[in-house]
């Protein structure tokens, strides 16, 4: 075969595959105006979000913005409910559909957890709904006398307005404790149980390791050194009493009678004595 052949073989080759790569792009263009046409603003070439706002990820993105808007005002002081309107006002969403609208009063913020609703308006629901420190204070308290523990830092902020203000000026009546997964945890700090424990009874309480054994290999341990644990000095569960089942009553046998007619006639002599009349 000459080069010139070879050479006319590979051109035609190389300008087989662009045609094919100039139709295969074509096609996908054509298949994106196809899907996409509605949504374009063919003056600038632009998406028209709001053509969109039918879809079910624009309705849920609109909520999600609502009820994290509903939560900073409240965090901010403004308890306050609001009417749809003037949500949507202030989220600037007044140009959603009458759909949406529907569907936001019908359902969406209806049926939130977080959103309740107060004479046809709506506010925010916190988990815990706090005023001020003092009522910080006495749900912490209230809490721990409970034996509740203590609770989430981040439960705190959402329901009690300018939460790091009222934690502030509580100062050492609340502790803080980090949990592993660094989230943090308030207790009410009762300080009638603070107490000092000699320095020699914690060195050797330190001194005794139980990082290797379980609850019950500690409550053995306990015994064996005569050694009640908590578990038994609390109450103990009384075992519900077993009741006999009584015997059936057994019923009188009745025996049939014969000569019901003579009823009256006949005497009895199972009294006379032999012999005497």
């Amino acid at each position: 075969m000459s080069v010139d052949s070879c050479n006319t073989e590979s051109l035609w080759k190389s300008s087989e595959k662009e045609m094919e790569c100039r139709a295969n792009r074509l096609l996908l263009k054509a298949s994106f105006n196809c899907l996409f046409s509605p949504f374009v603003d063919h003056s600038n070439g632009s998406f028209n979000l709001k053509a969109l706002s039918g879809g079910s990820g624009y309705k849920f993105g609109v909520l999600a913005k609502i009820v994290n808007y509903m939560k900073t005002r409240h965090q901010r002081g403004d308890t306050h409910p609001l009417t749809l309107e003037e949500i949507l006002d202030e989220t600037q969403h007044l140009d959603i559909g009458l759909k949406q609208k529907q569907w936001l009063m019908s359902e969406a913020l209806v049926n939130n957890p977080k959103i309740e609703v107060v004479d046809g308006k709506y506010a925010f629901k916190p988990k815990y709904n706090l005023k001020d420190k003092k009522a910080l204070l006495r749900l912490l308290d209230k809490h721990d006398q409970r034996g509740l523990g203590g609770i989430l830092l981040e439960d705190i902020e959402e329901g009690l307005p300018n939460a790091q203000k009222a934690i502030k000026a509580l100062g050492d009546q609340i502790i803080f404790v980090n949990r592993p997964d660094k989230k943090k945890i308030l207790f009410y700090n009762d300080k009638s149980c603070q107490f000092t424990v000699d320095e020699e009874f914690q060195k050797l309480w330190r001194s005794i390791p139980v990082d290797s054994m379980d609850e019950e290999k500690i409550e053995e341990y306990l015994k064996r050194q005569g050694i009640s644990s908590m578990q038994e000095t609390g109450p103990k569960k009384i075992a519900p009493i077993q009741r006999r089942k009584k015997p059936a009553s057994q019923k009188k046998r009745r025996f049939k009678t014969h000569n019901d007619h003579l009823a009256g006639v006949l005497k009895d002599y199972s009294d006379v004595v032999p012999g005497k009349q």
